[in-house]
């Protein structure tokens, strides 16, 4: 029997999405690029996920890569049978209309770190570690690593990860803004859900605009972001979560969103 390389539970509003290779370090191969493209087709297609939490199964978040499966591609067919699909897939990723959550339970290296850069918040174990490796055996990031992690942090600090293949601390990729704060090992995937759970809470169109507008504005001069900006709350002030947030703040009690 095939084994499941990627474990999809959805719980209520909160789909927990889990790499399944921890004999690899959940490392990234094609076919487990197949199956979390697929736990993201089941995600979005079931209306009553509001938010999702990717970890990984074992002592790993991702280790990266599957260099035994890169090293039996040339150039060329890796890019037409692995890198497209990737870049594909960790760009949805990264659009999904639902807020995304990595809980990071251990490693996060080369490919593993670029698909954290793709989600949207990211709780770390104090076990954590994150780095883009790859420059030390003669490549350099190619999963949106040189792109993403460049607008996410300084740029002499990105050039310094990128240059040197150099590892952070949980603690030290905190300091530098590539995630949100740092807990425990043990209260790891509690706390990812508990702030699942409270974005769930949230309006999912005000989330879903919310997040389209700064991605699209990310791509566009100041002056053009800003009336973006303009008419997409103007949509969101159309919607029926709107009006229920206005009214549940004027009476006092918590607001019910439908998405609608």
């Amino acid at each position: 029997m095939a084994k499941t390389l990627v474990l999809l539970d959805i719980d209520g509003p909160v789909a927990t999405v889990t790499l399944n290779r921890p004999e690899a370090m959940n490392a990234l191969n094609s076919a487990l690029i197949r199956a979390l493209g697929q736990a993201f087709d089941r995600i979005e297609q079931d209306g009553a996920v509001r938010a999702v939490i990717v970890t990984g199964a074992g002592k790993a978040f991702s280790a990266g890569g599957d260099i035994a499966e890169m090293r039996t591609r040339q150039g060329l067919a890796y890019y037409q049978e692995l890198a497209e699909d990737v870049h594909a897939l960790f760009r949805r990723i990264e659009l999904s209309d639902r807020p995304t959550i990595a809980a990071v339970n251990g490693h996060a290296l080369g490919g593993g770190a670029e698909l954290l850069l793709a989600l949207d918040l990211r709780i770390l174990s104090d076990r954590a570690r994150l780095g883009l490796p790859e420059i030390g055996m003669g490549l350099f990031p190619g999963a949106g690593g040189t792109q993403r992690l460049a607008r996410q942090i300084p740029l002499c600090r990105a050039k310094e990860l990128l240059f040197t293949g150099d590892a952070l601390t949980a603690a030290e990729a905190v300091a530098i803004g590539l995630a949100n704060r740092v807990v425990a090992h043990d209260a790891l995937m509690a706390e990812a859900r508990a702030l699942a759970l409270r974005l769930a809470q949230q309006s999912p169109l005000s989330l879903r605009l919310l997040k389209r507008t700064m991605a699209d504005g990310a791509d566009m001069p100041l002056a053009a972001a800003l009336r973006h900006e303009q008419a997409m709350i103007g949509l969101a002030m159309e919607s029926a979560d709107a009006r229920e947030g206005c009214n549940a703040f004027v009476q006092k009690r918590p607001a019910v969103f439908t998405g609608r």
